[in-house]
């Protein structure tokens, strides 16, 4: 079932040195260690094939698109098995990501058949125009050329191998080279079989796809710089992905690096909610808090009230429900460490009163949960960083003018959400042209954690959320990455592709 090999250009090729996966259950297996060699090859391969895979139709593509869905649901059980072995995730978490993945598969490519994507635009000639003629113009949206995408450590489908930046690329006309992450590399390569299968079954060029397994810090860097390379699509921690930013800006020619870095996701509780539905919010949050150990770059980190007796009640509610709450495994041993790091950190700060302590060892996370006066999380930039897992941090303003401040002391968000009465619409008004700065996505009455894959879903914000606060790593509008508009003057049309 698994080679435990890297696929470069259509071939399963091993190299000198392997790693042994992780698991959370069941045994390790091993796998080649990917090289800056074998980086060289992949990206050659995908220049190589974006020739003719770029002057595909729109059509070829899209069935391209769907065969990979259906490949990777030809392997679904393997996929569920091997998934759960690797990250602990349960198995029903793993057969809606793979749903979902599968998902936005079909979804790209019936975004693509309608062509709007294109936004083809066409001024016509205008020869007796005076003083000067017009000539006749035509834009059209064409692909830029090989994308490198990093595999994310949360989402081992939906975010990885042919996750949504594969998925996006590929309908974009963009061949793609993924760095598949060490916590999943078995789940991986059966996603990396599934799309060669795709390939095969579709002839087109093998260079299209490769899939290059662990490997060192050197790997990474390899493929950024790769001067065959014209964007790259990360998603995974802030030191990570500047890294990776940086060394995109620091190339000879430099490309874009569209990178999702995570946020705290604040909620803001307004007064009349507070009051008429507290310990209700409180529930809910406790169940967005910790849903997958809190490993969601959705995870809303942090609410924040005024402070009162409807607050002490939140608190008290939600005391009540994250405590019911037991131990979860974590995705690596890695991110547990982390996460209890992030814990620490969090408890030592300046005025943090604990208010659930649990604790946790090896690969497991129990949830946690502190206060803290609004001046002091002000006052301490550590609070406002966030914690990959189960933690919660209530803030506690004196009054609206400390809420206000708050949101406009945060950082760049992906959500940032409101929890409303009709009361408190004043309120809001004033946060929202404050958050709404912030953050990619603000709610109202609801709970980050999920997103819907759909036309009009933005998951992105400004720094250090996302690196482009332009685009969007979640929905149709996240093919406009891995494309760059061509105007065509004088052009015949039958030689502009996409053109009609």
């Amino acid at each position: 079932m698994l080679t435990g090999c890297h696929l470069i250009a259509g071939d399963w090729v091993m190299g000198e040195a392997t790693f042994a996966s992780a698991p959370a259950s069941g045994e390790a297996h091993h796998f080649s260690v990917g090289t800056p060699a074998h980086v060289d090859a992949a990206c050659k391969a995908a220049e190589e094939a974006f020739w003719s895979f770029s002057a595909l139709g729109r059509d070829t593509r899209a069935r391209f698109l769907e065969r990979i869905a259906d490949e990777i649901e030809a392997r679904g059980p393997a996929i569920t098995e091997v998934g759960h072995q690797e990250t602990g995730l349960p198995t029903a978490r793993l057969e809606g990501e793979r749903g979902r993945t599968t998902g936005q598969l079909r979804l790209f490519a019936a975004h693509i058949r309608k062509g709007d994507y294109l936004d083809r635009r066409h001024d016509a000639a205008l020869p007796d125009r005076q003083p000067l003629p017009r000539p006749e113009l035509t834009l059209v949206q064409r692909p830029i050329g090989p994308v490198a995408v990093f595999g994310a450590s949360n989402f081992p489908l939906a975010f990885s191998v042919a996750g949504g930046d594969t998925a996006s690329a590929l309908a974009a006309g963009c061949p793609v080279v993924v760095k598949g992450h060490s916590a999943h590399p078995g789940t991986g390569e059966l996603v990396a079989q599934a799309i060669h299968a795709a390939i095969q079954a579709e002839g087109l060029h093998p260079g299209v796809f490769s899939l290059i397994q662990g490997g060192r810090r050197d790997v990474g860097e390899a493929l950024v710089k790769h001067p065959l390379i014209r964007a790259v699509g990360f998603t995974g921690s802030l030191a990570g992905g500047r890294a990776l930013f940086d060394l995109c800006a620091a190339r000879p020619d430099p490309i874009p690096f569209f990178g999702e870095l995570g946020s705290v996701n604040p909620m803001f509780l307004l007064p009349a909610a507070l009051a008429a539905r507290g310990e209700a919010i409180a529930k809910g949050w406790a169940g967005s808090l910790t849903m997958g150990a809190g490993q969601f770059c959705t995870n809303p980190g942090i609410a924040i009230l005024i402070d009162g007796p409807e607050a002490e009640a939140f608190v008290a509610a939600a005391h009540a429900a994250v405590g019911a709450v037991g131990p979860q495994t974590m995705l690596t041993d890695g991110i547990a460490s982390a996460y209890r790091d992030g814990q620490r950190r969090i408890a030592a700060g300046h005025g943090v009163r604990e208010v659930l302590a649990t604790s946790c060892d090896l690969r497991t996370a129990t949830p946690y949960l502190y206060e803290v006066p609004a001046a002091d999380w002000l006052a301490d930039h550590a609070l406002a960083e966030e914690v990959f897992g189960p933690l919660g941090l209530i803030v506690r303003a004196r009054d609206a003018a400390e809420v206000e401040r708050i949101a406009h002391s945060l950082q760049g968000q992906l959500t940032c959400t409101l929890h409303m009465d009709a009361a408190d619409t004043a309120a809001a008004r004033r946060l929202l042209p404050i958050l709404e700065r912030k953050a990619g996505r603000v709610l109202a009455n609801g709970f980050p954690t999920g997103v819907e894959v759909a036309d009009a879903m933005v998951h992105g914000g400004p720094y250090p959320a996302s690196t482009n606060f332009g685009h969007t790593s979640v929905g149709t509008m996240s093919i406009r990455r891995w494309l760059r508009p061509v105007c065509y003057q004088n052009m015949p049309a039958d030689l502009i592709a996409d053109a009609s």
